[in-house]
């Protein structure tokens, strides 16, 4: 052989070493149901790019938004297969494995967005989180205000008696059941990418969601009154499946649960600040937008959201704590 090649190739070798092993890259999936105009998608995009810079680009996250991998019963289902890393799910859809998590989207359960935040901070959070953590093996890493739901409709909704046999979607998930039990709706648990077909052709004749969905899913185009019966409060946890979390370091843990908090803090923020801007929006696009009695609405709601028959999962005890939180 050649030997300044061979030269040329013990440099290139040393030079290799000195420079030290070449990192692998790891692509993770992260799914939601929600459109890209929303800060869920956003923040989750800005989270992406902050795990790739952190970590060195060791870790690669494509978000897939609005459904493309499933929707939220799919990919919940995916988590411990691997096939999905990272998700975003509702509070009632994690609450189906494990009940009590669930308490926070309860009818009535929520006061305010600083009522809220309370119970993000809480170590009744954190204890309901683990115990989810523990009976599924994923980690939930950070919890996002989904905001305050509200039912559209084709008529005014000003007091629960107004729903009295009215065809209702509500997403596949006991504590919208609740509701339209509380209320004496017909519930039409449809899927969300759905909703909107099922409006324009009538199928049901209301749905109920936060403003800033019903605004991003154009729900506002197929209905004439947006209700703001506020009847209850939703959020979201991201959750890293365990096929993921159980293969990351305790510096990676650390990094991907500071990256997705400052990312759920920064969403929550806008969504309460959309929250109170929107109704003004709606009256602009020629809506109707009414101030129904909350108080009759929040008394509906007691009626079951600590009756285990109605789907509670929760005990007395916990209510009572979450009651007690964010009062002086």
């Amino acid at each position: 052989m050649n030997p300044k090649l061979v030269l040329a190739a013990l440099a290139a070798a040393g030079l290799a070493l000195a420079a030290g092993p070449v990192q692998a890259q790891t692509k993770l999936k992260f799914a939601h149901v929600y459109e890209t105009s929303e800060p869920y998608h956003t923040e989750a995009v800005w989270a992406a790019g902050e795990i790739a810079k952190r970590t060195n680009n060791k870790y690669q996250i494509e978000v897939f938004p609005a459904s493309a991998l499933g929707n939220e019963q799919q990919i919940n289902q995916a988590l411990p297969l691997g096939t999905i890393d990272m998700i975003y799910t509702g509070t009632s859809f994690a609450g189906a494995t494990y009940k009590p998590l669930a308490i926070s989207g309860a009818p009535g359960m929520i006061r305010d967005y600083n009522h809220w935040k309370a119970y993000r901070d809480s170590d009744l959070f954190k204890e309901l989180a683990g115990g989810y953590d523990k009976a599924t093996g994923h980690k939930i890493i950070a919890f996002t205000y989904y905001g305050a739901r509200h039912v559209t409709a084709n008529k005014a909704i000003l007091k629960p008696e107004d729903m009295n046999g009215m065809k209702l979607r509500v997403p596949q998930a006991p504590l919208y059941l609740m509701f339209a039990k509380a209320v004496g709706a017909n519930a039409s648990p449809i899927a969300f990418a759905e909703v909107y077909l099922a409006l324009q052709n009538k199928t049901v004749d209301g749905q109920e969601n936060p403003l800033p969905t019903i605004q991003a899913k154009k729900f506002y185009e197929v209905q004439t009154h947006i209700n703001l019966t506020a009847h209850i409060t939703d959020s979201l946890l991201t959750i890293a499946g365990g096929p993921l979390w159980n293969k990351l370091t305790p510096q990676e843990r650390d990094t991907f649960t500071a990256v997705f908090g400052e990312a759920a803090a920064r969403a929550s923020n806008a969504i309460d600040k959309v929250e109170r801007e929107l109704p003004e929006w709606f009256k602009a696009q020629g809506k109707t937008v009414t101030t129904p009695d909350r108080a009759a609405f929040m008394a509906a709601a007691a009626k079951v959201n600590t009756d285990p028959a109605a789907g509670a999962g929760w005990t007395k005890e916990q209510y009572d704590r979450f009651q007690a939180l964010g009062k002086k």
